[in-house]
């Protein structure tokens, strides 16, 4: 009977184990990878980010410090790839892929950035240097709140929305 006992013990053990491990692999993650992909004239931009959501927390000047370069998204930074040259704000961005950085300012003008270096995790190691280009780009409030990051590329560029604010970015 000890032996039956016992072994019943196990099972259950083993089960509930079971149960724990798979439910922790179903978990969605806190900040998903999502992609934004478009047409802009003859180019094909491509923008690879992790998706943070707001949860009920100060985003800008607290989460994300005004001032700082910051990985405009979550985990890895993101990542903007463009088949062909394009113009950026105005300024000349050859074909290739780039992380993508913006430096939030309180004024609402923002700073983009396209870095030479497309493989990093956020912007601990993020080097000037390895610039491609800069430029500023005018923030636009929201009319609703945005509680997830998105990038949605146009016909005009790509935007990234994220609680009350929209970071238009042109592209021609």
């Amino acid at each position: 009977m000890k032996t039956i006992l016992r072994s019943a013990t196990v099972l259950v053990a083993a089960m509930t184990m079971s149960v724990n491990a798979f439910a922790q692999d179903t978990k969605k993650p806190a900040s998903p990878a999502a992609t934004a992909t478009g047409k802009i004239k003859d180019a094909t931009v491509t923008i690879a980010y992790s998706s943070p959501s707001v949860k009920d927390r100060k985003i800008w000047g607290d989460l994300v410090p005004y001032n700082k370069v910051w990985r405009a998204g979550a985990n890895e930074a993101t990542t903007f790839e463009t088949d062909k040259d394009i113009t950026v704000q105005g300024k000349k961005l050859p074909a290739g892929k780039y992380s993508f950085f913006l430096m939030p300012k309180e004024s609402g003008t923002w700073t983009a950035i396209f870095n030479k270096e497309p493989k990093q995790w956020g912007a601990y190691k993020y080097e000037e240097g390895k610039d491609a280009l800069r430029v500023d780009v005018k923030t636009k409030a929201l009319k609703a709140k945005q509680e997830t990051l998105i990038y949605k590329v146009n016909s005009n560029g790509f935007t990234m929305d994220w609680d009350q604010i929209s970071v238009p970015v042109e592209i021609k």
